[in-house]
């Protein structure tokens, strides 16, 4: 077989992926096209068996795989990420096209992806000699521990599907990605590319409803769970795990960095970590506005397909309406907004104009909530005193 139709992989149909098996499941559903509300094609909704058969997978995966040399594991990670590479126009398009992402945005993301997967496949974690005596040798060693449940998040898929994958797979342990419901495709996408790199049942990936989940953090042959995700449904991963001890990595909320320009509009603040609140001291507060609302009013709001958007749609029908509730509430409380509000009109696609309110009231769902999404709050600053 020749390295390009190794690389060579169709994004018009979805499975999941049992045992270096693609299958699919009695029931289907569909993800939504967050720009033109149209459904994206069929995915699997897995069942209790489907759940069963990929865990006995991955753990008879997982004795060959925990004796593989290291240098094996990061060759085929490697040689994976080469891959996925390979198709970025490809993972590009459909990750816009299920998350509502920009054209360019989303081909970062895809780049960011295959970083990670090269980055961390290429860490050492050697052992560590704590003590050594006559009498005694203490020594930290990294040890595969068994199955792994990747839980993905639907605001980054590839970029936090990668993520889980990496850690786990260059460490020996194996694993099950579970995609969000929104955005199942890029990564059923990423873990079929995976089947021509790795051996059976090492990496696998299940597409489900809401039962999903439970069924893989409850159940008594998973060793470990990578979770992001909203604190809500962290709290009933780890209830769900700690029935059977398992090992449980939640991301919830983490500060990686500051962006240099406030707010992220291309990401539509739909970021754990993105900058929220702006305070912009009173002697230069009206140049900076202006020069803000100037700025803001010249990025193109549309589907991400266009080359030239700047600010795609929100990504998915719930946090979409939840956004225009608060945006609803900040009119109604009286607070100015320095561009944008006022919830857009129904019509077609989840799309939500750059919004940014000045000083709203402390009690306001804004200030009080995470939205996770459009507007931003911008605060007049005052010299102490």
């Amino acid at each position: 077989m020749g390295s390009a139709t190794r690389n060579e992989i169709e994004f018009d149909s979805f499975f999941n992926v049992i045992g270096g098996k693609l299958t699919t499941t009695a029931v289907t559903r569909s993800g939504v096209n967050p720009a033109t509300e149209l459904a994206n094609a069929p995915v699997p909704v897995s069942t209790k068996d489907d759940v069963d058969l990929a865990v006995a997978s991955a753990k008879e995966a997982f004795n060959q795989w925990s004796a593989t040399p290291t240098s094996q594991r990061r060759d085929m990670i490697c040689a994976f990420a080469d891959a996925m590479e390979a198709n970025l126009l490809s993972f590009a398009k459909m990750l816009t096209t299920e998350q509502g992402r920009p054209s360019m945005v989303s081909k970062d993301e895809v780049r960011g992806g295959v970083h990670w997967l090269k980055a961390i496949a290429n860490l050492e974690l050697p052992d560590e000699l704590l003590k050594d005596n006559d009498s005694v040798a203490v020594v930290v060693r990294y040890v595969p521990t068994g199955v792994t449940v990747g839980i993905v998040p639907w605001n980054f898929p590839i970029l936090l599907s990668c993520a889980k994958i990496a850690p786990a797979l260059i460490t020996g342990n194996t694993i099950i990605i579970k995609p969000s419901p929104y955005t199942p495709y890029c990564a059923l996408k990423i873990v079929e590319l995976a089947q021509r790199f790795f051996p059976p049942g090492v990496i696998q990936a299940l597409s489900g409803d809401d039962a999903l989940g439970p069924w893989l953090t409850g159940h008594p042959d998973v060793s470990n769970i990578h979770f992001t995700g909203s604190t809500v449904t962290g709290k009933k991963v780890m209830e769900c795990a700690s029935k059977t001890l398992k090992r449980v990595t939640l991301e919830w909320q983490v500060i990686v960095r500051l962006f240099q320009t406030f707010p992220s509009w291309a990401h539509r603040l739909q970021i754990c970590f993105i900058l929220k609140r702006l305070y912009v001291h009173e002697s230069i507060y009206t140049v900076f506005l202006k020069e803000l609302v100037k700025a803001t009013k010249q990025l193109k709001v549309g589907n991400g397909t266009d080359e030239t958007t700047y600010i795609g749609p929100i990504q998915n029908e719930m946090q979409y309406e939840k956004l225009r509730r608060i945006i609803q509430d900040i009119e109604n409380s009286g607070s100015r907004f320095v561009i944008g509000g006022r919830p857009p009109p129904s019509g077609s696609g989840y799309f939500i104009n750059p919004t940014i309110v000045d000083c709203p009231d402390d009690k306001s769902r804004i200030v009080v909530e995470e939205q996770f999404g459009m507007p931003s709050i911008l605060y007049r600053a005052c010299s102490p005193g």
